[in-house]
């Protein structure tokens, strides 16, 4: 895949960026795009952190390594079932012959077996401790540019998280399989009724749903393409595929409150619009049951 091209690429993934952080994207895929990923030679691999498991990195083509630091909330983050859905979808795409390799700082070895074991993801998981994978390579602090497609020789060819991002998943499938997983659609205008929505106080325990408008103000037909989150407590759902000029439809949006706080989470719309999606914000605070 041409490097040049790859740049472009990034630049149009995040184009909905202000200024300051598309020139930091860009300058990390550059910094990024061709270097060699070091691995430990005694990584250890666990099942649900406490069973050790046989498991070495397999000589493959193409493997994704997703590497998960230790700021911030660890849910929000690993999306564990998309990460699911995102492997069962290459390993049928490429005969299982895509390793999937997640490592991660861990904080907290209890929370995360909890987390593991509640989306029974029981793949071979690695545990950085006292940070030496992070040493070797100095891993981008930014969650966005924390995971990598590495070719044959561990060398990065796509950065960027494809479960965060269907925009960066098609870049994956792309160059996994050779295949162009993007329609060529004229491209329309999408506009919802706010920008933000204030879900006021929501109980911890409990789930508020609040329904979005959107409404295409193009002259194309709008095609969903689909919705991520930016937490695994935040859930979009609609009823319609796509939405003719001047027709509006509702997307539902659950949010699961987990922890007391303050609480800031965003769902992209993903579809045929300028920059690819539509942010849409959801702010609130969840109180204690007591």
């Amino acid at each position: 895949m041409n490097y040049k091209w790859i740049i472009w690429v990034a630049l149009v993934l995040f184009s909905s960026c202000k200024e300051g952080k598309k020139e930091q994207f860009a300058r990390l895929v550059q910094e990024w795009q061709g270097k060699e990923i070091v691995f430990p030679q005694d990584m250890a691999f666990t099942r649900f952190v406490t069973e050790s498991v046989d498991y070495r990195i397999p000589d493959a083509e193409y493997k994704v390594l997703v590497y998960v630091d230790s700021v911030g909330c660890t849910s929000c983050k690993l999306q564990l079932p998309k990460w699911q859905e995102l492997i069962a979808h290459v390993d049928s795409a490429t005969n299982g012959n895509v390793p999937f390799i997640f490592v991660f700082q861990s904080k907290d070895d209890r929370e995360l077996r909890y987390m593991l074991k509640r989306d029974n993801f029981d793949r071979p998981i690695c545990i950085d401790r006292n940070n030496r994978f992070d040493e070797l390579n100095q891993f981008p602090q930014d969650i966005t540019f924390q995971t990598f497609l590495l070719d044959k020789d561990n060398k990065v060819k796509v950065i960027g998280n494809p479960v965060h991002n269907l925009a960066v998943r098609d870049l994956y499938l792309k160059q996994i399989t050779g295949m162009q997983y993007q329609e060529a659609l004229s491209k329309t205008t999408l506009e919802t009724d706010k920008a933000e929505y204030d879900l006021g106080t929501v109980k911890e325990g409990t789930t508020k749903k609040q329904a979005v408008t959107v409404r295409n103000t193009g002259t194309s037909v709008f095609k969903l393409k689909g919705f991520t989150t930016s937490c695994d407590c935040t859930e979009a759902t609609c009823d319609w595929k796509e939405l003719q000029p001047g027709e509006s439809g509702t997307v539902t949006v659950s949010y699961e409150a987990e922890q007391p706080g303050d609480f800031y989470r965003t769902v992209e719309i993903y579809g045929n619009i300028p920059n690819n999606s539509l942010m849409v914000s959801f702010i609130g605070k969840v109180s204690t049951n007591n």
